[in-house]
């Protein structure tokens, strides 16, 4: 789908309108945009492991350390 649209300025920043047609149907999101060539994408932006291990330390040491409780795995036949 091609549709023509304006860039402005706003600020300091260019901008430009997304048609509604192509609008994503979330506005809370964050988006990475790349210039590859004459060409500028837009996409939605990737969750990044490189945070995993920061939330991860933010377990307190006894976590989860009596087990998983009523979540205990269920025994299973083998392959």
């Amino acid at each position: 789908m091609t549709t023509l649209t304006k860039i402005f300025k706003n600020g300091n920043s260019q901008a430009v309108r997304i048609p509604a047609e192509l609008a994503y149907e979330r506005n809370d999101m964050d988006v990475e945009i790349e210039r590859i060539g004459d060409k500028i994408v837009i996409r939605p932006a990737r969750r990044r492991l490189d945070q995993v291990m920061l939330k991860f330390s933010q377990f307190s040491p006894d976590f989860m350390e009596s087990g998983r409780g009523e979540n205990e795995e269920a025994q299973r036949d083998g392959l």
